[in-house]
């Protein structure tokens, strides 16, 4: 069967889109399926107004037609409410093509942040009106379902689509001597005002905050918080040294649907502590992998009396096949 995957959002990128796309693929591309992806490398594109690392393409009209005509792909995925998928969407509509879509990220929450003088109703009724033609709409938990039907999804439509981690890159963790005082909290993800960190850099911990990643909010946070560590981005084994030498990640955003990273900590045995929101509150599901509460400093704090064995055992539910077949058994073929 050929797969085709409509995505704004794609590498050199990195965050939890691209990743999830690539790893289906990937996984997918195992079991004897034939992969293309329609995404930003393929058009002329220009950065997204205060989120530099996203490309928006322009000419997408009508080349986007051309091109799904062109892959004859027996299944359509619109993964992203960008230019691509928009007219993406357009072309399969007006020409009786089954597809389904995929929410990955809450961009009313996004854009009230970013333009809190924006009515976040405008948004929702975008983020509605784009979703509501495909077959069948994929979701991270179940909890973002249940946000979704709130503000007017389908509830039929949507499939609960779990997300897994590169248990490879993590699988036994080099655990490295990290000269600070103890209890180390560490933030691994973008530095940018969605993640919500200043609500974990303002936290009174006894021990060292660890903040590993880049972002628009950098350069500032350095300067404000000067007894935090900042280590820039790290990748693969350096990053799953980080999460395997610190006692606690800490997970402060509101907004993500879902929270891979989360995942990849737990895999190297470091419990979490976050708020009890979408994402953070379907991992737990009742399990000692950390704590979950409205006070953030309550909740680092718990993380750790943790089981750390817990939290390994915990993130092998967690893989990218059992993603792939989730998203088999939602495909409609044309």
């Amino acid at each position: 069967m050929k797969v085709l995957i409509c995505t704004d959002a794609w590498y050199p990128q990195v965050n939890g889109v691209c990743r999830t796309l690539k790893n289906l693929g990937d996984e997918l591309k195992k079991i004897g399926h034939d992969v293309e992806y329609i995404e930003p490398n393929l058009f002329f594109t220009i950065p997204m107004p205060k989120y530099n690392e996203i490309k928006l393409s322009l000419n997408v009209w009508p080349r986007v037609g051309t091109l799904i005509k062109k892959a004859k792909a027996d299944v359509v995925h619109i993964a992203t409410e960008g230019p691509i998928g928009i007219f993406a969407k357009r072309y399969c509509v007006k020409n009786n093509i089954k597809f389904t879509t995929s929410y990955h990220t809450q961009f009313d929450k996004y854009l009230k942040l970013y333009y809190p003088y924006l009515p976040i109703k405008l948004a929702q009724k975008f983020l509605k009106n784009f979703h509501k033609k495909a077959e069948k709409i994929l979701v991270t938990t179940q909890s973002m379902k249940e946000e979704l039907k709130e503000i007017g999804f389908n509830k039929d439509q949507m499939v609960v689509w779990t997300r897994g981690a590169n248990h490879s890159s993590f699988q036994n963790p080099k655990k490295i001597n990290l000269e600070y005082k103890r209890p180390i909290f560490l933030y691994v993800g973008r530095v940018s005002i969605e993640k919500n960190i200043r609500a974990f850099l303002d936290l009174d911990l006894d021990g060292t905050k660890l903040i590993v990643g880049k972002g628009p909010d950098l350069t500032k946070l350095k300067k404000e918080y000067p007894s935090a560590i900042f280590k820039g981005e790290r990748t693969n084994g350096e990053l799953a040294s980080y999460f395997a030498s610190s006692d606690v990640f800490v997970f402060p955003s509101k907004t993500d649907t879902f929270g891979i990273v989360i995942i990849e900590a737990l895999k190297c045995g470091l419990p979490v502590a976050a708020y009890p929101v979408a994402g953070p509150k379907d991992i737990f599901n009742g399990t000692n992998i950390g704590s979950l509460n409205h006070n953030l400093k309550i909740a680092a704090e718990e993380a750790l009396k943790a089981d750390r064995q817990a939290c390994v055992e915990h993130a092998k539910k967690y893989t990218w096949e059992n993603c792939a077949k989730i998203f088999l058994k939602a495909a409609v073929p044309n």
